[in-house]
């Protein structure tokens, strides 16, 4: 069931960012969604979660989940408006991470009131996200801009053909970046750091490559 809702969330993102693109011929509504899951993944990154890939059972933080989409509306962005409009969106996202993590630490050191019961819970989903916001926010810098540029080059140097060579190729290696800096950066000395970078590796490329379709399918949209 859950496989089938993120299946039915990505082809939803997918469809509607690039008939978006289409319709207004303009990059807004996009970067409002990445910038959104970009926030969201702060704090879905808290929480370990197990894959089942068939052959193996890897762990990864949940906000391997959004990459799907996040990865996805960088390549859409970049195939669109170009490399220039992707990295404005990328920009963007660093500066609501910053605003969003200098508001977590206020309201997570401000004072509760008497009456409120909520503050272990609240303490124990937003009390690591600073430290996660942190280390996320730089890798999310490093391999975004990483897979904008492997995006952009690969479409010069392919003539704008083989999408799928600038999907997959563009987004594994800034995937695989991305993996080592976040959990080395936001996890060292609390959890396990070997089996998260190789379940979040594993995930994230797996996902790298499950996204070829939505491309497909974004592109069929632009081009209607």
């Amino acid at each position: 069931m859950l496989v089938v809702l993120w299946v039915a969330a990505v082809s939803a993102c997918a469809v509607f960012s690039a008939w978006y693109a289409r319709r207004f011929e303009r990059p807004d509504a996009l970067f409002a969604l990445y910038v959104t899951l970009v926030i969201a993944s702060n704090l879905l990154a808290s929480k370990i979660i197990g894959f089942d890939l068939g052959f193996m059972q890897v762990f990864a933080p949940g906000a391997s989940l959004l990459f799907s989409v996040t990865f996805l509306l960088t390549d859409i962005v970049n195939e669109k408006f170009g490399r220039e409009e992707t990295q404005r969106m990328i920009w963007i996202a660093v500066f609501a991470q910053l605003a969003f993590l200098l508001f977590s630490y206020i309201g997570v050191s401000a004072t509760a009131a008497p009456f409120f019961t909520g503050q272990a819970a609240f303490d124990a989903v937003f009390g690591n996200v600073p430290r996660v916001a942190a280390a996320g926010l730089f890798t999310f810098l490093v391999s975004e801009s990483l897979d904008a540029y492997l995006f952009a080059w690969f479409r010069r140097f392919t003539g704008g053909r083989h999408l799928w060579l600038r999907n997959a190729f563009s987004s594994l290696p800034s995937m695989a970046v991305d993996s080592v800096l976040f959990v080395l950066l936001a996890f060292y000395g609390v959890l396990p750091v070997v089996p998260l970078i190789i379940g979040l590796i594993a995930v994230k490329w797996a996902v790298g490559v499950i996204d070829i379709p939505f491309m497909y399918l974004a592109r069929a949209v632009l081009r209607k």
